[in-house]
């Protein structure tokens, strides 16, 4: 039997992550999978009809297979209740997503803060990058998801989810259960704000895959000791104190963070530790460690993973998202007098 809530995550997989990627969305997301699969139905998708929105690669199947790993890797604990399947093996997304753009008004998907940043400038820009949110709220609404842990970026895709299921379930009755408003989510996932690790050299931006230089960020497939050189050169500041201060000392803080994060232990005890103290070279050394022990683990784990471990919880997963979708997707169509 459905147990609810039902939390829902995915991971686009077009290419290695950043370290920064894995201690501020994919951990999290493990941890609290871990935490409620007790108690919830936890989907975790491979969202690769979205990972071709800007360019079709052919390497997206070695990537998502890889994607699956870093979960395993990051310690997701498989129980009865944690779903994993591929979204374009189940076919009700497209269908709910072609549906609900003809509830989706052009005005709604103009003002979406993401496609107005990726089309600035650009004479062409693809429709998949205009219409994403639509086939988000598809992923969401046909597991009547209520938790979906994302970013802030990612807000404005919820609420449009809401009012699209409001729209529908107006005219045709309670057919969609509603996602919780972005401030329950983030009530939900225990954060006051999100995790954004920085810029190794440049601290004021978050650390990102597309940066060119390769010293401003760690990859998960970093060569260990390599990573630990990159935090030892990583930019702070000439103040002499180490406090967490994102505002005035944002490197430093960030290597805080790194830390806390690393070891999973409260950010405020990392802070508390290293009050008072002046020497930037003595938190660097110790994060370069944590980082360094980090990767050569989770490298190892991660190659110990066989690839028919992954493609056994896909078939499961995906009989599972298959029954459920399909079951929604009929309700729908007989609404709109398709069935």
């Amino acid at each position: 039997m459905k147990k609810s809530p039902t939390i829902l995550t995915g991971m686009r997989v077009n290419s290695v992550i950043t370290l920064g990627n894995f201690l501020g969305a994919l951990l999290p997301m493990v941890r609290l999978a871990n935490k409620h699969s007790d108690s919830s139905e936890i989907n975790i998708f491979v969202p690769d009809l979205h990972s071709i929105i800007d360019s079709v690669d052919g390497e997206l199947q070695a990537n998502l297979v890889r994607s699956l790993k870093y979960y395993l890797a990051a310690g997701l604990e498989i129980t009865p209740h944690v779903h994993l399947y591929r979204q374009s093996r189940v076919p009700a997304h497209s269908e709910l997503c072609w549906i609900l753009n003809c509830v989706a008004t052009m005005g709604e998907l103009n003002r979406m803060t993401q496609f107005k940043d990726k089309s600035s400038g650009k004479d062409s820009v693809g429709v998949g990058i205009f219409d994403y949110p639509v086939l988000m709220a598809s992923d969401i609404l046909l597991y009547d998801a209520t938790y979906i842990p994302v970013g802030e970026d990612q807000f404005q895709h919820i609420e449009l989810t809401r009012r699209l299921a409001e729209r529908f379930n107006k005219k045709y009755g309670d057919i969609f259960v509603l996602p919780a408003t972005p401030k329950e989510q983030v009530e939900f996932m225990s954060v006051n704000d999100g995790i954004r690790i920085r810029d190794l050299q440049n601290p004021e931006k978050k650390m990102s895959k597309s940066t060119p230089s390769p010293n401003s960020k760690i990859m998960l497939s970093d060569e260990p000791s390599a990573a630990a050189r990159k935090i030892m050169s990583a930019t702070t500041d000439s103040l002499g104190k180490i406090q967490y201060d994102m505002f005035n000392q944002p490197g430093i803080s960030n290597l805080l963070q790194i830390e806390a994060l690393l070891n999973d232990l409260p950010l405020q005890d990392v802070i508390s530790t290293w009050a008072g103290e002046t020497h930037y070279g003595d938190l660097k050394q110790k994060v370069a460690e944590s980082v360094q022990t980090f990767l050569e683990v989770f490298q190892e784990k991660l190659a110990d993973i066989d690839d028919g471990v992954v493609f056994d919880l896909l078939q499961t997963g995906e009989v599972y998202a298959n029954t459920v979708a399909n079951q929604k997707l009929h309700e729908v169509q007989k609404c709109v007098g398709l069935r």
